[in-house]
């Protein structure tokens, strides 16, 4: 994180009109297309806003599976999210920065290349999978900590006929794919969102 970094954010007040909610939601129709419409969001300075509970920060949280298997990660030295450090995950992806909209409004199209910038930028794959839509299954929202209070995650689930899968980030360490029943196993090892992805696998795979 730079000082000077500013990410995409939404209202409180707009996610709570469409309809807060606590864990997962499929109603992506719902929510997504109000918070990438211009009108209605906005960038700020990351240092205020993770400290702004007025907002919410739109991550995407892209889950890669391949066949019953899905990748799962240590959270490194190189996270941008220290409170997450060392915690296991099931998500890719980050904050969207005002540089991805180059120099135009930030719509879905700008979210689109995103989102192929954050999965390029984490992980090396093969070159033949890049072009999989990156389907949008959820939303997540976990207010009960000081992390989940200023993010909103939006859940991707991007399919691989491969697991020909390596980091290109020391963020992402322990590289690994595991069956449902193994990471439910290990649940406790996870940040709180995969946990509730984990919880919530059938809506979402």
């Amino acid at each position: 994180m730079t000082a000077q970094e500013k990410v995409l954010v939404v209202p409180h007040s707009l996610f709570e009109k469409i309809g807060s909610f606590q864990g997962l939601c499929t109603r992506i129709e719902a929510y997504l297309p109000l918070f990438l419409n211009p009108k209605n969001h906005l960038f700020l300075l990351r240092s205020e806003a993770e400290e702004d509970p007025n907002y919410k920060q739109i991550i995407p949280y892209i889950i890669l599976t391949c066949g019953p298997r899905i990748l799962h990660y240590r959270r490194g030295s190189g996270s941008g999210e220290t409170r997450l450090l060392k915690k296991r995950s099931l998500g890719i992806g980050g904050h969207m920065n005002d540089e991805d909209s180059d120099g135009m409004d930030f719509d879905a199209i700008a979210y689109e290349c995103a989102l192929r910038r954050e999965l390029e930028e984490e992980l090396s794959l093969p070159a033949s999978l890049e072009v999989a839509p990156l389907k949008a299954v959820a939303l997540i929202n976990d207010d009960s900590n000081p992390v989940g209070a200023v993010h909103l995650g939006v859940i991707h689930h991007y399919i691989l006929s491969s697991e020909n899968v390596s980091p290109r980030e020391e963020a992402i360490a322990e590289l690994d794919f595991s069956t449902h029943h193994d990471l439910l196993e290990r649940i406790e090892e996870f940040e709180t969102w995969s946990q509730i992805v984990i919880r919530e696998w059938k809506n979402v795979s």
